[in-house]
């Protein structure tokens, strides 16, 4: 995902280049210029905030560090919304982007098809492809043996845990439980290149802890304020699947 920091404003725009074409030319002939398109994608800076009271009796009476819990418990909150924004924008690349029709189980050929879809699209395959699959669909991939066993998958992955990343097909495949329709029917697996999708952050995550005396409570807080664009139509695919149905067998 391209990442832009420290942004001033109510929204950010990323360029966006298109693929030039390369040419002969005669001896002292004239270079036919690539005249590569140029467009631009903009992100909405969106305001998020997680934040919960404090009582000071309250911990008192607690054998935890309750401003601990509510600190992290607000982190992991805000971590959340932003998956959700950039979900958001990937699940919403049009329909000539998608694999599956929603109604059957992850397949083999269907991962086939959505890799092979990326290398259609001239996607490069230079180790920034990722995807994303919902539980059920991600217990779905591990019944498959190209997929599940190490003979198949490296062992260069990103994190030590490969239950939770694998690269196989050139494209780091993961879990996540933010995705569109998670559980039901029409589920939306996404895979993408890192290019594809951008998330300019206006103002970090912040904490803040702030004692109110008018409620005898701290007040622990987190905000940011960033927004997620889709860049890149042709980088993302939405790999359809249903979460109604069973995990195969075979």
């Amino acid at each position: 995902m391209r990442f832009e920091p420290n942004v001033v404003g109510e929204t950010f725009t990323f360029q966006k280049a298109g693929k030039g074409v390369a040419t002969s030319k005669a001896r002292h002939g004239q270079v036919t210029p690539m005249n590569q398109n140029h467009s631009v994608a903009t992100a909405s800076m969106d305001d998020k905030y997680a934040g919960d009271w404090v009582d000071k009796l309250d911990e008192s009476k607690l054998t935890i560090n309750e401003r601990r819990v509510i600190a992290q418990g607000g982190a992991f909150a805000l971590g959340r919304a932003i998956d959700a924004q950039v979900i958001a924008v990937m699940d919403g690349v049009s329909s000539g982007q998608d694999v599956g029709d929603g109604t059957t189980v992850l397949t083999w050929a269907l991962l086939l098809e959505a890799v092979e879809k990326l290398d259609d699209n001239d996607v490069p395959d230079d180790g920034q492809r990722w995807a994303a699959l919902s539980p059920r669909s991600w217990s779905s991939a591990l019944t498959i043996e190209e997929f599940a066993s190490g003979d198949y998958v490296g062992d260069d992955l990103p994190f030590k845990d490969r239950n939770r990343v694998r690269e196989w097909m050139g494209v780091k495949w993961m879990k996540h439980t933010g995705l569109t329709n998670k559980g039901i029917a029409d589920t939306s697996n996404l895979v993408w290149h890192m290019s594809a999708v951008g998330f300019a952050m206006g103002v970090d995550i912040t904490a803040d802890i702030t004692w109110h005396g008018d409620r005898a409570a701290h007040f622990v807080n987190h905000f940011y304020s960033g927004g997620a664009a889709r860049i890149d139509e042709e980088g993302i695919v939405k790999l359809r699947t249903s979460d109604a149905l069973a995990i195969p067998t075979t």
